[in-house]
Formats: C-alpha cells, sequence, structure tokens
C-alpha cells in the first residue's frame, strides 16, 4: 500500500435544486513517501477538492458509488470523526495556502507557536521547534514581526515554517505561489525541494507549469472535470 492512497474519492457540491457541481467523480490515487507531486489542472478542475480531501480538511462524498477509502502510512483514515481527523492534521499533515491564513495580531513566532500547540507541543520544546522552522525558511530575524510588517514572500515563508514546525509526514500546498512575484515564487519552491529531499512528501496545486518543467523529478498528476486524466508515474514521463 501507497504512503497516501485514495480510493473512489467523489465530491459534489449543490448549490440549488437544478444546480450542482462534480468536483471529483471517482479519483483513485497513491502517493510514495518522499514524493514530490504536482496537482495540476485549470481552475475549477478539482484539484484543490482533491487535495482538501487528501488533506482531511473535506470528507469524499459516501453515497453515489463505492464507499470511498484513504489511507495514511497504512491507517485507514477516512471514516474517523472530526476530532480524530484534527489530531491527524495537526500531528502529521503540514498545510500552506495561497492566502498564507495567518493570524494577523500574532507575531510571526507565535503563529507557529499556536500550531505546535495543536499538534500537543507546547512550552519550551515548542519554542525550539518555532524558532528551527524560522531558521529552516530563513526568517530567525523576523520571527517577532506581524504578518503586515512582512512581505508576501515572507508571509508565505512564515506559513511554510508553521507546517514545518511539527515534522509532518506530508506537506500539502494548494496554490502556495498564487500571491507571489516571480523571485518569491522560486525562493518558496526551493524550500519544498529542500522539504522533500529530506523525506517529507510534498504535494502542491499549482497553475505553473514552469515549477514543473525546471524540477523534472516532480510527479505530475493532471486533473480535468474531476477525473484523473494524466499521471506522469504511470505514463513514463518525467
Amino acid at each position: 500500500m501507497a504512503f497516501l492512497e485514495g480510493r473512489n474519492l467523489r465530491k459534489t457540491y449543490n448549490r440549488g435544486k437544478s444546480n450542482h457541481v462534480d468536483a471529483l467523480r471517482g479519483v483513485d490515487i497513491a502517493i510514495e513517501a518522499g514524493e514530490m507531486v504536482a496537482i495540476m489542472g485549470r481552475s475549477g478542475s478539482g484539484k484543490s477538492t482533491l487535495m482538501h480531501i487528501l488533506g482531511l480538511l473535506h470528507e469524499a462524498d459516501r453515497d453515489g458509488g463505492p464507499a470511498p477509502e484513504l489511507y495514511l502510512d497504512g491507517r485507514s483514515v477516512a471514516a474517523l470523526g472530526d476530532r480524530d481527523r484534527t489530531a491527524v492534521r495537526a500531528r502529521e499533515m503540514g498545510f500552506v495556502f495561497q492566502d498564507f491564513n495567518l493570524i494577523p495580531t500574532l507575531t510571526a513566532i507565535e503563529n507557529i507557536l499556536l500550531a505546535c500547540s495543536y499538534a500537543g507541543t507546547t512550552g519550551v520544546p515548542a519554542r525550539a521547534a518555532a524558532l528551527d522552522a524560522l531558521g529552516r525558511v530563513d526568517l530567525a530575524e523576523r520571527g517577532h514581526h506581524r504578518p503586515a510588517e512582512l512581505s508576501g514572500g515572507e508571509q508565505q515563508r512564515v506559513a511554510v515554517a508553521r507546517a514545518l514546525a511539527h515534522d509532518p509526514l506530508v506537506l500539502l500546498a494548494d496554490e502556495p505561489t498564487g500571491n507571489l512575484d516571480e523571485r518569491a515564487t522560486w525562493g518558496i519552491f526551493d524550500l519544498f525541494r529542500e522539504i522533500n529531499v529530506s523525506g517529507t512528501a510534498v504535494l502542491f496545486a499549482t497553475h505553473n507549469l514552469d515549477l514543473v518543467r525546471k524540477n523534472p523529478g516532480t510527479r505530475v498528476i493532471e486533473i480535468d472535470h474531476g477525473n484523473v486524466v494524466f499521471d506522469s508515474a504511470s505514463s513514463g514521463a518525467g
């Protein structure tokens, strides 16, 4: 079994009696430990929905077909309750989003410490982990700055540090460079490569083909209309 594996993943969003969107139509996907994977597709293709289901932020639909299955590190996590899903996310997964999602009233280090507390780490160990994470993203000197005092690239680096502070098994990033200029984009992607080389699986959703072209070891999975239409691992590409 793969490190992160989903089967029969479906998601429909109902927007009225006669208006529904089939975001995922029965996707099967398997990610190996330590892989770098780009989830690609046009806006509305279903790639963000897939990322959110793999990251236990949303649940796959259980009606309309075979029961969905989701496994993380050999454990079934598809049927976990809200509390257990939250615990798995906090302790074993790291998330980076396009809009950074930093709490504006907290400093960089306080944002990271909050994530550490969700993962069950507090006090001196949490502060040590937060400082180490800031060092990994080259922001050791900016820990006492609030988000408004940081550039967009720096805010995203704080978000990456927050995701790394508890040494997650997998890092999931949904359009993480969508709000960044070119220089900041490559800085964030360089971080992802370093994280991946250290052994962490990295999944990122993106429209940016250059991120893949300039890192040929990246596995590419393309989503269109809720289906996987290309996977470089099975095609022999990449």
